[in-house]
C-alpha cells in the first residue's frame, strides 16, 4: 500500500502542506465535493488546510500523483440559492452545447467535442468521405 508515500500530517516533505493519503484525512477536513454534498463550499478566502495526494495512471504528465485540497468544515459556509439570474444562464450554457454548430439544431442531447457536430452532421461528413 502506497499510505506511507503520501501521509505527511506535519507537511516536512511538502514544503509545509499537511498531506494525507487517499481516504486517511481527519473527519474535520473535506474537498470541494464533499463539503458541496453537504450543502457548503470554502468562505471567500478560506486557507487550504491540507491536501489528499493519491497515485493515478491519469496523472502519468505530472509524475502519477493527483491532488486534492482539503478544507476546514467549520469554516465552510453555505451554498447560495439558485436565483432566477443564474438559473436562466446555466439553461443558456446548457442549450448551446446541445446546439449543433454545422446545422444549428437543437437536439435533445449533449453535442460530442469529439465529432464538433451532432451525429446526422457527423453521419453526413462519413458518407461524403
Amino acid at each position: 500500500m502506497s499510505a506511507p508515500r503520501h501521509l505527511d500530517p506535519t507537511g516536512e516533505r511538502h514544503g509545509g502542506m499537511p498531506t494525507w493519503a487517499w481516504g486517511t484525512a481527519p473527519d474535520h477536513l473535506a474537498t470541494r465535493d464533499q463539503l458541496r454534498a453537504k450543502g457548503l463550499r470554502p468562505a471567500r478566502r478560506q486557507q487550504v488546510a491540507g491536501q489528499l495526494e493519491w497515485g493515478s495512471s491519469k496523472a502519468r504528465h505530472c509524475g502519477g500523483i493527483r491532488v486534492a485540497y482539503l478544507y476546514r468544515i467549520d469554516e465552510a459556509v453555505p451554498i447560495g440559492p439558485l436565483t432566477p439570474a443564474r438559473a436562466c444562464g446555466l439553461a443558456a450554457a446548457m442549450r448551446a452545447r446541445r446546439t449543433c454548430p454545422t446545422c444549428r439544431t437543437e437536439r435533445p442531447y449533449v453535442i460530442s467535442t469529439r465529432l464538433g457536430e451532432c451525429a446526422p452532421c457527423a453521419d453526413d461528413l462519413t458518407a461524403a468521405a
